[in-house]
């Protein structure tokens, strides 16, 4: 059986340009996120947040990259995701929630156990989400929705 996927792992598996293109919107949208994610850089790399911030985006882009796809980094991964569609991409996120028929309040889920839906209905939900515009930002909050801690949905893992 396979591991579930993590928050870490969605940073691990970009690309240096999905990692540069991530921190040029967080930069320009959300700086509280870009700041967290940043400081996690610098942290990680024992460097300090004003050299990490005059280094070229596509640096930082790396160290935000390679920083956040640590084992040891997945609290922040996770934060900085979840930040990033809470507060940046709300609509895409209460969409998803819809989707696959989970409760919630302006995108914060409520109650604490979340059945994951059976496989037919998982697959009809990610196909249709998938079928949207932004395909891109979908693909991502599939991915960050999936590697959620507080979600343990092996069959979505499986249909992503």
């Amino acid at each position: 059986m396979l591991s579930a996927m993590r928050s870490n792992e969605v940073f691990a598996g970009m690309t240096p340009e999905e990692s540069l293109a991530f921190l040029e919107e967080i930069r320009e949208t959300a700086p509280k996120v870009c700041s967290i994610a940043l400081t996690a850089a610098a942290d990680a790399f024992k460097l300090r947040p004003q050299y990490l911030q005059r280094q070229p985006r596509q640096r930082q882009a790396e160290w935000m990259r390679k920083a956040l796809g640590r084992r040891m980094m997945v609290p922040v991964a996770e934060e900085v995701l979840a930040e990033y569609f809470l507060e940046h991409q709300l609509e895409l996120l209460t969409e998803l929630l819809d989707a696959f028929g989970l409760e919630h309040e302006e995108g914060v889920l409520q109650g604490s156990d979340f059945e994951c839906p059976d496989k037919a209905v998982l697959e009809k939900a990610v196909e249709e989400f998938r079928g949207g515009e932004d395909k891109q930002h979908r693909e991502l909050l599939l991915k960050a929705f999936a590697a959620q801690t507080s979600i343990e949905w092996p069959a979505l893992e499986g249909v992503l």
